[in-house]
């Protein structure tokens, strides 16, 4: 016998079974939402992991091919790596449910999601969210739940609640909240320039409904919730802090944080370390813990400065930016470059143009997507932050910051009609000290515009920060945090837009919710921050997109033919294609309904191949001028050849104006020669003339 719980949400029925199957796990439950099938176990090792000072929480959401009917591509018929959606599932799950499990609690904890089954209408990613919540809430692993995730579109100006797959296709919002009982815990949002006050009208709409849901979700754990376990604590004895105050007074270790110069920060605290472990040289247990000492005796250091003193480390006021610089064509012969820098972090993004058979193609469960026209990587190498460590390719972070950039500049694309290219860019961290992702956003920006990529505005992003006190009332909303700011403060909050409103939002915090009045202002600050970095420093760089696109960039000529003339475009086995490409060095895509797109850098071989195709897709008829080659010679005439494939014959009385015996007293193989088309002969076949040609 297992329980079975169920609630009405967006007008599609929510089911959860509790106790029906994995039951080793600490938690489990089956979640179902329409057709949308979810399995969602939280597990938690009985002891602590040794040697570690962080809580070591793994998410992960497995998406089978199976759900959707499918067997993976390629030749190993078996699900491979995460895909990027899985990640981006992983983190966004991560980010509301890691605040709440104790800071001091060690052991390793797993949420397994295991996709089964998929409704296109009812997300899959949404049910594992409330899944992982719930599963995790009626455990026994401490947990300061529950928590609800809701996701909101836009369409036609209205909000809708969990959109469906045909309403997610013409939104104009893509926001996914999640909420504790009283205050919202995560944001993330992609926006066709949704104005920031519709932007929060949507957030608070989506708390609503999530506070039904932990309602509901409060039903399944009065009658199947465990009593949470004790745990063995890491937290810092008070005894060794008041210890450390005494060596290292709270104003030495002010001196030591306040610089503006990351290095010289980190070489202030080594030197605080040092005289940390000289004095406890003889306490082992406490130079065990000494290094998590330390870095809590900075974070309360920070926090105390900024809250109390109002005082930055690095000198700045509250809503001040760091100095900022910006320019483009820094690389040379790549098609777009830019170069966007804030204090210590720097990004340098390169922009690459190709045809749109290069667009990426996606094998996963959403079946709304099967291609990426646009792909934006962000790559962080150890140099950036001053370490070494050998590359192993991109992790979840970097696939993160990645997407959201890719988000943030998707709504100010051109469409494929208008700019038929697949575009790709890559930022290259070249020094990071804070929000990198939203640097990677103004650098895209301008490096598309370097590109010749008609983008209807501009796009910067802006990261801001929070530190809070005793209560709701006591916090500070810092603009644009840096690295020392984001590690001890409580909350990241991204915002990516234009002039007309925000395209992306991603928002990570470590305490349990924001009011609506921390999240207004937030809001505010970056729209004001964003505004300045647009007009003072990137339009000076740059301030529209070219008119063309580089030197070395591919060039496009489209095209549109009768879908049934494809056949004779491409030849028998592609024999007619290849033959064009080969003769005039382009690229050539042709869609299922006739849209040839010819990409090359040669502007005349461009010009030949499209003459080429519109001389095969084109019927003979009479007064018809061509130009071609000979290819045979009979007889009784020659046979030229206008295109690969298509050819007609000149009879030999229509070679010239004079009597000609012999064809080869006039012709040789290869000649090029321009004839007529005289229409139909008593056969039905087209006869051609040189003869006539200057009539």
């Amino acid at each position: 016998m297992y329980k079975k719980f169920e609630m009405e949400l967006a007008g599609r029925t929510l089911r959860v079974d509790v106790d029906r199957v994995a039951k080793q796990a600490n938690g489990a439950v089956l979640m179902h939402y329409g057709d949308t099938t979810v399995l969602c176990t939280a597990t938690a090792s009985e002891k602590p992991r040794e040697g570690i000072d962080f809580f070591p929480l793994s998410v992960e959401y497995n998406e089978r091919m199976y759900a959707v009917g499918k067997i993976p591509g390629g030749f190993n018929k078996r699900e491979g790596k995460a895909s990027e959606n899985a990640v981006l599932t992983d983190r966004v799950i991560d980010r509301p449910m890691r605040p709440l499990f104790p800071k001091d609690y060690r052991n390793d904890v797993t949420l397994e999601n295991l996709v089964l089954s998929v409704d296109q209408d009812c997300s899959p990613e949404l049910t594992a969210m409330l899944g992982a919540a719930i599963a995790t809430t009626i455990s026994d692993i401490p947990f300061d739940g529950p928590i609800s995730t809701t996701q909101v579109g836009l369409v036609d100006g209205e909000f809708v609640i969990n959109p469906t797959a045909e309403q997610k296709a013409v939104s104009d919002l893509a926001l996914t909240v999640a909420s504790t009982r009283e205050k919202v815990i995560m944001i993330e949002a992609g926006a066709n320039e949704v104005p920031e006050q519709q932007m929060i009208d949507a957030i608070f709409k989506a708390h609503e409904v999530n506070q039904e849901v932990i309602k509901f979700i409060d039903t399944i754990v009065a009658e199947c919730g465990k009593p949470k376990h004790s745990y063995e604590s890491f937290a810092v004895p008070e005894e060794l802090f008041t210890a450390m105050k005494e060596v290292v007074t709270p104003e030495e270790m002010e001196e030591a944080v306040f610089t503006d110069d990351k290095q010289t920060r980190e070489e202030n605290i080594r030197v605080v370390t040092e005289k940390l472990e000289e004095a406890f040289a003889d306490n082992e247990e406490w130079l065990a813990i000494l290094p998590d000492a330390v870095y809590q005796y900075q974070k309360k250091t920070v926090r105390k400065m900024i809250l109390k003193d109002h005082k930055r480390p690095d000198g700045r006021q509250i809503d001040q930016i760091r100095p900022l610089a910006a320019e483009v064509d820094l690389i040379p012969r790549v098609h777009g470059s830019a170069m966007f820098t804030r204090g210590q972090t720097q990004i340098c993004d390169i922009c690459t143009l190709a045809p749109l058979s290069e667009a990426q193609r996606l094998d996963g469960l959403d079946e709304a997507e099967t291609t990426k026209r646009y792909m934006h990587h962000y790559n962080f190498p150890s140099y950036s932050v001053g370490e070494t460590r050998p590359s192993r390719g991109p992790g979840r972070r970097e696939i993160g910051h990645g997407a959201l950039a890719e988000r943030a500049l998707v709504p100010v694309l051109p469409s494929e009609a208008d700019f038929p290219y697949a575009i790709r860019t890559v930022s290259e961290t070249f020094e990071s000290n804070g929000s990198t992702s939203q640097a990677s956003v103004c650098a895209s920006s301008m490096a598309l515009m370097a590109a010749g990529v008609p983008i209807k505005s501009a796009v910067a992003g802006i990261s801001c920060g929070l530190v809070t006190g005793d209560t709701d009332d006591d916090y500070l909303v810092l603009t644009d945090i840096q690295g020392l700011e984001d590690f001890f403060g409580d909350m990241d909050f991204k915002v990516a837009g234009t002039h007309e409103g925000i395209t992306a939002i991603q928002m990570d915090i470590k305490i349990h919710g924001l009011t609506r009045a921390i999240i207004e202002e937030a809001i505010a600050k970056t729209r004001k921050a964003r505004l300045y970095i647009m007009d003072e420093v990137m339009s000076k760089a740059i301030n529209e997109p070219r008119a063309e696109v580089g030197e070395y960039a591919p060039k496009i000529i489209q095209m549109q033919i009768d879908p049934q003339k494809i056949g004779d475009v491409v030849g028998q086995r592609g024999k007619t294609i290849n033959a064009i490409i080969e003769q005039t060095g382009v690229k050539i895509d042709i869609t299922d309904d006739g849209a040839v797109s010819i990409c090359g850098t040669d502007a005349k071989g461009m010009e030949q191949a499209r003459k080429l195709i519109y001389t095969i897709v084109t019927d003979f008829e009479a007064g018809q001028v061509l130009e071609g080659k000979v290819i045979s010679i009979k007889e009784f005439g020659a046979f030229v050849e206008f295109a690969p494939g298509k050819e007609g014959m000149v009879h030999i009385s229509k070679i010239s104006k004079e009597r000609v015996n012999h064809v080869e007293d006039v012709l040789t193989l290869g000649d090029t020669v321009k004839v007529v088309c005289l229409g139909k002969d008593k056969m039905g076949r087209f006869s051609f003339s040189m003869k006539d040609v200057a009539e």
